[in-house]
């Protein structure tokens, strides 16, 4: 007897976080649909051209948002962002450099900063 292989799948919002977009900005076929682990594969190797375009100008999610502002997904919510945010919006931000943001930034500096140390810390340890 041959037994059959199962075909990962994934909801939806799942593809959308690991593809790194807005789920709501997706076509209505990949909203309501499942996608398998080779049609992923697919769209991170070939990505269509709404995949092209949500990725280059958004609207992007929260931890995209973050991560193009340099800060945490908690200092976004501390500045009173919540919402999917665009490029363009996003630019506009960072232009203004509101007060929030560079103390946000500030923050995620010296987060990095210090699991850097920890990190090193921890290597000498193991070393010695």
């Amino acid at each position: 007897m041959k037994s059959q292989a199962n075909t990962q799948t994934m909801k939806a919002a799942t593809a959308a976080k690991k593809l790194g977009v807005y789920l709501p900005a997706t076509p209505a076929e990949f909203q309501e649909g499942v996608v398998t682990r080779a049609e992923l594969n697919e769209l991170q190797a070939n990505p269509p051209a709404w995949l092209v375009t949500l990725r280059e100008s958004g609207p992007h999610p929260r931890p995209v948002v973050a991560a193009k502002l340099g800060v945490s997904i908690a200092g976004l919510a501390r500045g009173g962002v919540t919402d999917a945010l665009t490029t363009e919006e996003i630019e506009a931000i960072k232009d203004a450099g509101p007060e929030w943001l560079v103390k946000e930034r500030a923050t995620q500096a010296e987060v990095r900063r210090e699991s850097a140390r920890i990190k090193k810390r921890d290597a000498e340890r193991t070393e010695s």
